[in-house]
């Protein structure tokens, strides 16, 4: 039974960050469509730095479930929740360091996967 609620969980979750994914694609779609390649490379750059973290934080934060291990859950949702800031952090400096981005593509595209996110239950209905 456990398993059952971690695997419900964890595939509520991969489904925010395919959410995520395609709201930001559909953005660097336009940035491409309208600005060219350099404002579609930034555009996907926000994006991965958006949804790799969350990617990464559904899949340690969902590994345990069940009351008999609620220590593990617990556990589990912090290191998510500190591999996943590490994981930003690490990813934006790569970008800054490594690519040669266009700002405002960059920042819009992962903002809006953070507001994908955050209006996430305004979509999904819980079951």
């Amino acid at each position: 039974m456990s398993k059952n609620l971690a695997r419900r969980g964890r595939l509520a979750a991969y489904k925010l960050v395919l959410l995520q994914a395609a709201v930001a694609g559909g953005a660097s779609i336009i940035f491409f469509a309208v600005w060219g390649a350099q404002y579609a490379i930034s555009a996907l750059a926000g994006m991965t730095i958006a949804v790799l973290p969350n990617f990464v934080f559904a899949t340690l934060a969902f590994s345990h479930s069940g009351a008999s291990s609620a220590g593990k859950v617990l556990t589990s949702f912090y290191w998510g929740e500190a591999v996943k800031m590490l994981l930003t952090i690490v990813l934006f400096s790569l970008v800054f360091i490594y690519l040669k981005v266009v700002f405002m593509p960059l920042f819009v595209t992962y903002t809006l996967a953070l507001i994908a996110h955050w209006t996430a239950p305004l979509y999904f209905k819980q079951s």
